[in-house]
């Protein structure tokens, strides 16, 4: 029994087995976080590798009923390890009571949707590695200065430490992707708190990268409006309140690195 890859759920199966290793050597031996999740495993090419390391209590969550048709046949042991649902949509206060870590070679077309449920349960989630686009991984792996630094860089360098471990070609694949993939891991950093609002963080970040052209005067302002309306009587008012000479405003969202984005925050919340 062979599962029919999806163009429709992103499915494109690993096939090399080396790659396959590699991934999972990748995942911290002997962690004290035991429990992890995989993302998708397809036919298998990694969960054979991971519920063969006696460090690990591994559960898989796959959205595809033929591929959990395939792993129920194929692995022994799968009932209660593999959840049949959209890893979106899942309860993973339900599943994992602790800090669990995450592997997979994620969707290509939801890999950030991913990214940002992780961030939503960052505190649980001490490792990440992850096989993905590499277009995305060089994404986020930037550093600021560069044309492809955004959101998710910024984002999730807040709160994970990020290397590249491995770039695959599409041959590695069946079938094979028409773009070239990499392996990233994400570790959290020491970090407990952003010292500003996170909410207000994530929105700045969010809205100064969706203008990336525009300086952060002008890239700003719809986020200016709406907050400074719920500080001052009209939104000019607040607005004006704010201080735009900082040399700050002057620059792009891709010349400002995490700390600069914490600044810029609480210069919109200073009172």
């Amino acid at each position: 029994m062979e599962v029919r890859a999806k163009k429709a759920l992103g499915q494109h199966f690993l096939t090399d087995q080396g790659v396959a290793r590699a991934i999972v050597a990748a995942l911290t031996p002997d962690s004290p976080v035991r429990d992890v999740l995989e993302i998708g495993p397809g036919m298998g090419v990694l969960t054979r590798y991971l519920i063969g390391r006696e460090d690990l209590d591994v559960r898989m969550i796959e959205i595809d009923s033929e591929s959990v048709s395939y792993l129920l046949t194929h692995f022994p042991g799968m009932e209660g390890r593999l959840m049949e649902g959209d890893y979106l949509r899942l309860d993973l206060a339900r599943i994992f009571p602790g800090p669990y870590r995450v592997i997979g070679n994620f969707p290509y077309n939801i890999s950030s949707q991913i990214f940002f449920k992780i961030l939503e349960d960052k505190d649980r989630v001490p490792e990440v590695v992850c096989m993905i686009q590499k277009e995305v991984a060089d994404r986020i792996a930037e550093k600021p200065g560069s044309k492809v630094y955004g959101i998710l860089s910024v984002l999730l360098q807040a709160w994970y430490d990020i290397e590249y471990v491995l770039s695959v070609g599409p041959g590695a694949f069946a079938p094979p992707p028409k773009v070239h993939s990499a392996v990233i891991r994400l570790r959290r950093n020491a970090r407990t708190s952003l010292g500003c609002d996170e909410r207000l963080f994530k929105q700045v970040v969010k809205t100064a990268f969706n203008q990336r052209r525009k300086t952060l005067r002008n890239a700003l302002k719809p986020l200016l409006g709406t907050w400074a309306a719920n500080r001052a009587e009209s939104a000019e008012a607040g607005v004006a309140a704010i201080d735009l000479s900082d040399p700050i405003f002057d620059l792009r969202a891709e010349r400002l690195g995490v700390e600069d984005f914490v600044r810029l925050t609480l210069l919109l919340t200073r009172d």
